[in-house]
């Protein structure tokens, strides 16, 4: 009998331990978190970088100025946008502003693509090049 009873009390401490792991290696924040693919409802940042290399710096604020400007300005949910650029990377950082991920997404790609094209064509008159000669680094988003 008390052989029995110690292996009950062993199981139990086993059953105990496990139950204590499983809980604490668990991440209950992570299992209410949404996707970022599915979730559309909030502002989203849109995050560019591009290399832009001082001796091109002047004619890419240009073409951002003539080009983009007006052209995001005039899009339904676009709230607005940031340009910096790192001297010392020679990188630029554009933050674009948009009221939410669903608006942005709704801009057809192909006009997206028009814009992109008179960009570079400015830029590449300006700097009398036959290539764009800003590399994109990186895009994302932020929410």
């Amino acid at each position: 009998m008390k052989l029995n009873l110690k292996k009950k009390f062993q199981r139990f401490c086993f059953v105990l331990i496990c139950l204590v792991v499983l809980i604490f290696q668990s991440d209950i924040p992570n299992l209410k978190a949404l996707t970022m693919d599915n979730y559309q409802g909030e502002m989203v940042i849109e995050e560019l970088r591009l290399k832009v290399p001082i001796d091109a710096k002047a004619a890419w604020l240009d073409a951002e100025k003539e080009i983009w400007e007006p052209w995001l300005s005039s899009q339904d949910g676009f709230l607005g946008r940031q340009l910096f650029w790192d001297k010392e990377k020679e990188e630029a950082l554009i933050l674009v502003t948009w009221k939410s991920k669903k608006l942005w997404k709704s801009i057809p790609m192909s006009e997206v693509n028009i814009v992109q094209q008179k960009f570079e064509d400015n830029v590449k008159a300006a700097l009398n090049v036959g290539e764009n000669p800003f590399e994109l680094i990186y895009e994302g988003e932020l929410e």
